[in-house]
């Protein structure tokens, strides 16, 4: 269900290290590209692969706010349960911890293979305004 064949998601993963390009049902694809040219499918698997990365900072960031209970916290510090034990969303361990590295990742992933946040398609016009412009005008013949 990848947008990239087979080799080319070789030499993209050897580029990029461990993260693999994100994997899109082909439903979610937009028609303009599905059915454009290739330089718009090009320009589009450049916009998922930054809008890739920016969610899984964001992920990261999120899991990062609620992994960790903060000591300054203003909001339930006079309550007294800031010692209570509880290591954040999943609680404190060993065991936890583990997984709690893995939930930026698991929802990256399932966010880009529902189709993404739709960041990639305005990314991939702004990339090549020249392969979106045909599509744009293509309605609009008199």
């Amino acid at each position: 269900m990848s947008l990239l064949p087979s080799t080319d998601v070789t030499a993209l993963n050897a580029s990029l290290g461990s993260s693999a390009p994100p994997v899109v049902n082909q439903a979610a694809v937009p028609a303009v590209v599905r059915n454009g040219s290739a330089a718009a499918k090009q320009a589009y698997r450049q916009g998922l692969e930054f809008e890739q990365v920016l969610v899984k900072q964001l992920a990261q960031e999120l899991a990062s706010t609620v992994s960790t209970p903060s000591a300054g916290d203003s909001s339930g510090g006079s309550d007294g349960d800031a010692g209570d034990g509880s290591g954040g969303l999943l609680g404190s361990g060993s065991a936890t911890s583990a997984y709690e590295s893995m939930i930026p990742d698991a929802l990256t992933s399932a966010i880009m293979s529902a189709g993404g946040t739709g960041l990639a398609l305005q990314l991939a016009r702004a990339i090549d305004p020249t392969a979106f412009a045909s599509q744009a005008t293509g309605g609009s013949k008199r």
